[in-house]
């Protein structure tokens, strides 16, 4: 039986003690490979004292070989990456064969036992080429309702100014056209069956309930101004009476109510009567020097 050399300072593992891979008393770890063997344990400082050499591993996919030159220390996985290209095989549907078993992507090949010119297979992967197809399917419709919920939610960011803009007049008393209450209330409507239409999951899932609550809200306040926009009261307050013309007339826009129209009525009964000036009659003594006109001219 060969014994098998290290370059360890400290002792293999004593009477089975292997846990953690490390040696009973001394400073080197060891490792189990898959086939059974026990190494040393590759430390940093070993990878840096001597660069991996390069092997040459031939790769058969069909009826086709592919050559490829990588590190003694690449694991399967980065084989697989560097066999995208030529293959046209994404590296997550790839299955790779070595000495008839298949090799996990983070297995080394030199601790597998591959070597130059070491002959490997590969072969797609059905049910990793269908899970991978599935869980791209479900990224697109993911993406796709993110995209959606983002839309309509600057839509309802858009809507929600003219609910505030109405709520602002109808609150100070003011009245708006009940129409366009109604066609704000449709368009969010509208918006509330876009989201009831999307299909998410996780993090789309919370937004898109956000927005629900969001043009529900929005819905509530616009049926309370509808309200409040048709009741005959102004502030929750009854409607003062209008002035009638008479009053108007009294006050000249200074009288506008009835204990003062009466106050008015009576400040008119003290007033001065104003009569209309009488026509201007000739005096006495103008009539008789008329008189003597007459007759001097007469005489003549």
């Amino acid at each position: 039986m060969m014994r098998m050399k290290t370059r360890t300072t400290g002792s293999p593992p004593v009477n089975g003690n292997s846990a953690g891979g490390r040696s009973g008393g001394g400073e080197g770890e060891w490792e189990l490979t898959p086939g059974g063997m026990l190494v040393q344990k590759r430390t940093d400082s070993d990878q840096n004292r001597a660069t991996p050499p390069t092997i040459r591993v031939r790769v058969k996919y069909g009826s086709i070989y592919h050559e490829v030159n990588i590190s003694s220390q690449a694991s399967f996985g980065e084989l697989k990456k560097m066999l995208s290209g030529p293959t046209g095989l994404h590296h997550q549907d790839q299955k790779l064969l070595f000495k008839d078993k298949e090799r996990d992507s983070k297995v080394f090949l030199d601790v597998a036992g591959v070597k130059d010119r070491s002959k490997i297979v590969l072969v797609e992967d059905p049910i990793s080429q269908e899970k991978r197809y599935l869980e791209m399917r479900k990224n697109a419709k993911m993406e796709k309702a993110s995209k959606s919920i983002s839309e309509i939610s600057l839509e309802v960011d858009r809507l929600a100014g003219q609910v505030s803009a109405l709520e602002s007049v109808i609150s100070k008393g003011g009245k708006v056209a009940e129409k366009n209450v109604l066609n704000l209330i449709e368009l969010l409507m509208n918006q509330l069956i876009k989201l009831d239409g999307i299909i998410a999951d996780g993090d789309a899932q919370l937004q898109r309930k956000i927005q629900v609550k969001r043009v529900q809200k929005y819905v509530e306040t616009l049926d309370m101004l509808k309200i409040k926009n048709s009741m005959p009261t102004s502030n929750g307050n009854e409607i003062p009476p209008q002035p009638s013309p008479n009053q108007q007339m009294y006050s000249n826009g200074q009288i506008s109510s009835p204990n003062q129209q009466q106050q008015a009525r009576h400040s008119l009964g003290h007033l001065p009567i104003r009569t209309e000036p009488k026509a201007h009659l000739p005096s006495r003594h103008s009539t008789s020097r008329r008189s003597c006109d007459h007759h001097a001219m007469g005489d003549v």
